[in-house]
């Protein structure tokens, strides 16, 4: 758990409890251009609105949000995750294979049967975005380590869910379930939301379903560090609408029942509501989730800079005038910054349109562009102000947009892979891979002990050297399918066993 500097702790709000046991068409969607991504995925909203003036009775005036809630309860969904993981008392336990297994492959050949299991139950919630697909948004620590997902609607239908994606940098995921007369909620610009507007947060805090609570927005652009993720992006909408464990992946919405954010954290010093809660913007969502269904992942465009929000402390430290905006603290080598010219000591103070006076403000803006992307940054230098054209980038320096291929059977399988570089496999004296960089609910957690990082070489003895070539090979194959690869942090060979349908 991360703390903030009043030491109020940080958390996400997905609620876990624990029982041990034996254990409109992806190609219909409109371009996420400015004008056309607030409608991304959910169905027209009806032309008669509720006006702001229809739930408030004049300034300060009593409010009635049954309309409202009358409006999203369709569209929340309860997740409920299982996850499971190896019995703590695992020593050994590898010794009770079959002799033929044993003699075989080693005692590193690992299946679900040979190894005791625990179960634990994750709850959480999600908000249906586009009625006819049935896709789902939610947080990424409500699906995380999840073996299966089971959506319960606000009527008590059930559906079995499958993961589309996942973006742990912005805790986002997407979902799937395959139902009828399902009910949708579209987005709003979170640009346009104001500090002190009235929103609603709904979800499933403690497993009660279907809660409706009610608040205001308090404060946008918070940083509560509490993300592990290398390149984070937190810009959070901070409301002091009361949520709590199981509201993660919830929505926040405005009174015309338009999601602005969703719902992921909360400040408490007790781990339960005090006051401040926390969702990541619509802007941040809409464009996740639209990369996830064009390119299976997600393209983040990178400045290259690292990066402090200027205020009176930081302009005495350097001894300057303070200007409202983002202090460069380093400019990294050959970066998309530096080819552009910007430097070390400049303070960026407007990208494109917006004016930019914080850290996480300036994450939020470019974390809704693409590598190649060209945006005008405006920085003050030594209080002169210039003007730079920026070409995004993506981490490995430079602007290719990066597409899954064979998406339907990397979702059966339930992860994300890359071909293994040129320099790992030379590192660990390898022709080659494919190494698994994400898990999520499918066919190999449900079936095996794999972890992210597992480097696959072989497939029933047959060398494998691209995401290409693997997925050629399980496509031809019915019944069991052996794995043999390595891990870049254990000795010798391992191997993973799992059965495919016919």
């Amino acid at each position: 758990m991360r703390t903030i500097r009043t030491k109020i702790g940080i958390l996400l709000m997905a609620l876990v409890s624990v029982s041990i046991t034996s254990c409109k068409d992806v190609n219909g969607l409109p371009e996420n251009s400015d004008n056309e991504r607030l409608q991304l995925y959910a169905e027209e909203t009806s032309n008669e609105k509720t006006s702001k003036n229809d739930i408030t009775e004049g300034k300060g005036g009593p409010v009635d949000f049954t309309e409202t809630a009358k409006k999203v309860l369709d569209a929340v969904v309860h997740i409920r995750s299982t996850q499971t993981s190896p019995n703590e008392n695992t020593d050994n336990q590898l010794r009770e294979l079959p002799e033929f297994f044993r003699d075989f492959f080693g005692d590193r050949f690992q299946t679900p049967e040979n190894i005791p299991q625990q179960q634990m139950y994750g709850s959480g919630s999600g908000v249906i975005i586009d009625s006819d697909k049935g896709y789902i948004v939610t947080n990424n620590h409500v699906i995380n380590n999840a073996t299966e997902l089971e959506v319960t609607l606000h009527d008590n239908e059930t559906y079995n869910a499958t993961v589309i994606g996942t973006d742990p940098t912005t805790d986002i995921a997407l979902l799937q379930i395959k139902g009828d007369n399902l009910k949708a909620l579209s987005f709003v610009d979170s640009d346009d939301v104001e500090i002190g507007e009235w929103v609603l947060a709904v979800g499933n805090p403690y497993s009660l379903y279907s809660t409706v609570t009610a608040g205001i927005i308090s404060a946008k652009a918070r940083n509560i560090n509490i993300n592990p993720e290398k390149f984070a992006v937190e810009s959070f909408i901070q409301t002091d609408a009361a949520i709590n464990p199981g509201n993660s992946g919830g929505a926040l919405v405005n009174l015309d029942g338009q999601i602005i954010g969703i719902n992921s954290a909360i400040a408490s010093r007790t781990g339960s509501y005090t006051g401040y809660g926390f969702a990541v913007p619509s802007n941040i969502v809409t464009k996740v989730v639209a990369d996830l269904l064009k390119y299976g992942s997600v393209q983040r465009g990178m400045l290259g800079v690292t990066i402090r929000t200027m205020n009176g402390g930081l302009a005495k430290e350097k001894n300057m005038d303070f200007v409202k905006g983002v202090w460069i603290e380093n400019v990294g080598e050959d970066s998309a910054a530096e080819k552009a010219g910007i430097k070390a000591g400049d303070i960026i103070i407007k990208v494109g349109d917006s004016r930019v006076s914080t850290s996480p403000r300036l994450q939020e803006i470019i974390a809704q562009h693409r590598p190649g992307d060209k945006l005008s940054i405006i920085v003050n230098r030594k209080g002169t102000e210039k003007e730079f054209q920026v070409i995004l980038e993506n981490v490995k320096g430079t602007t290719d947009i990066t597409k899954k291929e064979n998406v339907e059977m990397l979702n059966y399988l339930g992860a994300d892979f890359e071909t293994l570089d040129m320099e790992t496999a030379k590192k660990l004296n390898l022709d080659g891979g494919v190494k698994v960089i994400n898990l999520y609910p499918g066919l190999l957690r449900q079936s095996t002990q794999m972890r992210p990082g597992y480097i696959i070489t072989h497939i029933d003895g047959k060398k494998v050297s691209n995401i290409k070539e693997l997925v050629a090979l399980l496509e031809k194959k019915k019944g069991g399918v052996m794995l043999e690869g390595v891990y870049e942090d254990m000795p010798g060979k391992q191997y993973y066993a799992f059965g495919l349908g016919s």
